[in-house]
């Protein structure tokens, strides 16, 4: 088990969800997904599991674990320790966007997006390639499974981690 596994397991076990969450909400369709150890366990760092279980709605860009193992070495364990809870929870509020966005819903070109993280913004385009995003350090996240339906809103599967900064430019 590597070391994201192990930091995941830990949250996971520790998560409770309030009795009134949907057995399908995009908290407990992450949970239930391997692929999601790691976001799993940074939104159970930054207290935001009860918040994104909640009615919603929201759309998030999750990031798979292996696009949390291409950050720079120690990144994910630096953001998990609770003096960092506030900058971990910006970078998490930076992949949720507080509308249910399914795919079809994304229009053609590039466009700005405002995620919750209201003081900056995220670049979606959508064309024959896919749909992408590029956040505050230009970078881009493809989009890799899109439309994962949960009753408080929609997971679209990124291969990166979103990371504010400045603005980045569309088109």
């Amino acid at each position: 088990m590597n070391k994201f596994a192990k930091i995941a397991a830990c949250a996971a076990s520790a998560v409770t969800f309030a009795s009134a969450a949907s057995a399908d909400s995009i908290v407990d369709i992450a949970v239930a997904d391997e692929r999601f150890s790691t976001l799993v366990a940074a939104v159970t760092a930054a207290g935001l599991a009860e918040t994104l279980a909640g009615p919603g709605p929201f759309t998030v860009y999750a990031p798979i674990n292996d696009a949390f193992a291409a950050l720079p070495e120690g990144t994910v364990e630096t953001l998990l320790q609770p003096e960092n809870k506030d900058q971990l929870t910006n970078v998490l509020l930076y992949h949720v966007d507080d509308r249910n966005l399914a795919a079809n819903m994304i229009p053609g070109g590039s466009n700005f997006f405002k995620p919750i993280l209201a003081t900056e913004r995220l670049c979606i385009t959508n064309d024959a390639a896919g749909v992408s995003i590029a956040d505050g350090t230009g970078e881009s996240a493809n989009v890799i499974i899109a439309d994962i339906k949960a009753d408080n809103g929609v997971i679209h599967v990124i291969d990166k981690v979103l990371l504010p900064g400045t603005r980045p430019a569309c088109g």
